[in-house]
């Protein structure tokens, strides 16, 4: 039998350890499901979609299956995997693709990890039901406790900022900062308006005239919305979800928010119809709060005012 000589398992030796190391922690997460591969006829539209969404992100990425006791978490991973933790909740039927004009700047030196809501349109996967919000929120911290992730921020926009901060206070020796984008039910109540009463108006109309009216009240600038985006959001629409747990978004107690004890940035815009300028009062009333209206950008700002979002969120984690 052939035997190698000591000497040369010595010089192997710096081989076999770089090979190890170059092995990513997340590999046996990349394989994608029978679900997705195998997807009925409007799913396989759907996720086509989703995929033609990313391909205008313009930054590199991995796609991470993770399996859990309710079912498979859609992740999307991109940035140095030394930087330090993003964790992003995307807003009500929205993926995590809504984060396409903002990906770029947060994805320079973090590591952004961005989770597509279980009980909504994206590439998550449920099997077992969800019973109540905190169910939701055990949920995600198994996604995080799989993902590894001892110490990261969070960024959420409408109701992923409200899920944000309900995860913040159940975990707050692991989160570090929480950035709420107009965040929904959170703060304050949504306050009656024009808006508001023509969204009601519409819902005897067509999806498509529903959807419209939705998104005239929602952005400042439906032109600047990527049509692309615009597709995969419109067939996720048609998919059958029935938004659960929205009765259980009400606004948390003083005391809740007082209680939060990591630096939180609240970002509305002056055309915001879920917010108005109290929210961001209350933020700034926390230990470590601020709070900033952004002007010329509806409830959807991360996309209407994309570039000033991004720069006001680098900001905020600099000064950290």
């Amino acid at each position: 039998m052939y035997k190698l000589h000591p000497m040369k398992l010595f010089l192997l030796f710096p081989l076999v350890v770089s090979l190890v190391s170059c092995t990513d922690k997340y590999d046996k997460y990349k394989k994608t499901p029978e679900y997705i591969t195998e997807a009925s006829a409007l799913d396989s539209v759907y996720y086509k979609a989703y995929d033609e969404t990313l391909k205008i992100w313009d930054v590199s990425f991995e796609e991470l299956y993770i399996t859990t006791t309710n079912g498979i978490a859609h992740v999307i991973v991109s940035g140095p995997k030394n930087g330090e933790p993003f964790v992003l909740l995307h807003g009500m039927n929205a993926s995590s693709t809504m984060w396409y004009p903002n990906i770029e700047s947060l994805s320079k030196d973090h590591r952004v990890f961005a989770i597509d809501f279980i009980l909504e349109p994206g590439k998550s996967h449920l099997y077992n039901d969800i019973e109540s919000v905190e169910e939701v929120i055990d949920w995600y911290k198994e996604v995080l406790f799989v993902l590894e992730l001892d110490s990261f921020h969070v960024i959420g926009a409408s109701r992923g900022g409200w899920l944000a901060v309900k995860l913040a206070l159940t975990n707050q020796e692991k989160i570090k900062s929480l950035i709420l984008l107009s965040p929904a039910q959170t703060f304050t109540w949504i306050k009656p308006s024009m808006d508001l009463f023509k969204n009601i108006a519409t819902l005897l109309s067509s999806k498509e005239k529903q959807i419209a009216q939705s998104l005239e009240s929602m952005s400042s600038d439906v032109a600047n919305i990527s049509d692309v985006y615009l597709k995969q959001y419109k067939i996720g629409l048609e998919k059958d979800f029935d938004n659960k747990f929205v009765t259980s978004m009400q606004p948390f107690s003083n005391k809740e928010i007082k209680s939060l004890h990591m630096p939180v940035l609240v970002l509305i815009g002056d055309h915001d119809m879920i917010n108005e300028r109290r929210t961001v009062e209350i933020a700034k009333m926390l230990s470590k709060g601020k709070g900033e209206v952004i002007q010329n950008a509806g409830h959807f700002l991360s996309i209407d005012q994309a570039e000033t979002v991004n720069k006001k969120m680098l900001d905020f984690l600099e000064q950290q």
